[in-house]
């Protein structure tokens, strides 16, 4: 449970049984709130699965061996640019789904709700309620050594559906205490109200997702990274001698692609390539995070436009 796609494996096993726990009982109680929360968790383990397909990609194209070497002919650029568009979509689908559940939990309450059997949401919800606690916990603890913008993203989903599984259980107890006094005239109107305030909970959480994939898709340069390279960039600049540089970042899921050109002054009396290697060395341990993850170029050129 240590790698990506083992945690990845394990929430997807997980998600898939709770929505159909959820599905089940919510036919079997009436209850369209949980059963929302059970296809808004088989959607969402849709997505997971897609987002293990592309972790295996990735992985398998860093990886050393006869399979890396065919899927970097094919995709010489490697497969960053598919994560931000998987966690684009998944954001897109949930938001879709809390939008679909909102407008059904308004035409339910205006049409004079109805009842359902509060023990078996009662013990759905108590019982979803402890798994989900135990994925974010399980999800957390499996990524501080994982590091992975998916994993990640899994923690955030479970701890949502932690959340909105509290608020169903606090509802339907809340139903249960009410039964047989004067406020039972309230029951029929529980769950669309649940619903309803579930789906307009939901709908900004998956917002910030969509914009961080929209940024990477779209190749929006990050500021921080773009500053940590100009500054080792004028280092280079000032203590060679060069005259100027270009620096061209993006972020890209889990990559990040740097493009650095220096412009060095004509007549300069030749150096052999290693001593450019060397100086190259320097730059990228200067720059830091060299690995499978970064995509770094360095062009040292007397041709302004090679720059711009």
């Amino acid at each position: 449970m240590r790698s990506e796609q083992g945690v990845l494996r394990v929430s997807i096993i997980i998600t898939v049984a709770l929505a159909a726990f959820g599905i089940v009982i919510g036919l079997v109680s009436g209850s369209f709130a949980i059963m929302f929360d059970g296809i808004y968790s088989l959607a969402d383990a849709g997505m997971t699965v897609v987002a293990l397909l592309v972790a295996n990609l990735i992985s398998s194209s860093t990886t050393a061996g006869p399979i890396k070497q065919r899927l970097v002919e094919r995709f010489t650029m490697g497969f960053w640019h598919l994560e931000p568009m998987v966690l684009g979509l998944n954001g897109m689908l949930l938001i879709g789904a809390a939008i679909y559940a909102l407008i059904n939990s308004i035409a339910i309450f205006l049409a004079g709700g109805h009842v359902l059997d509060f023990n078996k949401a009662v013990i759905y919800a108590t019982i979803t309620l402890i798994i989900t606690v135990a994925m974010t916990i399980f999800d957390k603890w499996a990524n501080q050594t994982i590091g992975s913008q998916f994993v990640e993203l899994d923690a955030k989903a479970w701890m949502m559906t932690s959340a909105l599984t509290a608020a169903l259980l606090v509802a339907f107890a809340f139903g249960i205490v009410i039964t047989g006094t004067k406020f039972e005239w309230l029951l029929p109107y529980i769950d669309p109200s649940v619903l309803g305030l579930v789906s307009v909970a939901v709908i900004p959480i998956p917002a910030g997702m969509v914009k961080r994939a929209l940024e990477d898709i779209l190749l929006v340069t990050p500021s921080a990274l773009k500053q940590d390279v100009d500054n080792v960039a004028r280092e280079v600049t000032k203590r060679y001698g060069f005259l100027f540089h270009r620096a061209y970042v993006a972020r890209v899921g889990r990559g990040r692609q740097i493009e650095l050109y220096f412009v060095v002054p004509t007549g300069w009396p030749p150096k052999q390539l290693e001593e450019w290697d060397r100086i190259r060395d320097d730059i990228g341990e200067a720059i830091g995070g060299e690995g499978a993850d970064r995509w770094l170029t360095i062009v040292f050129t007397t041709d302004r436009e090679w720059a711009d």
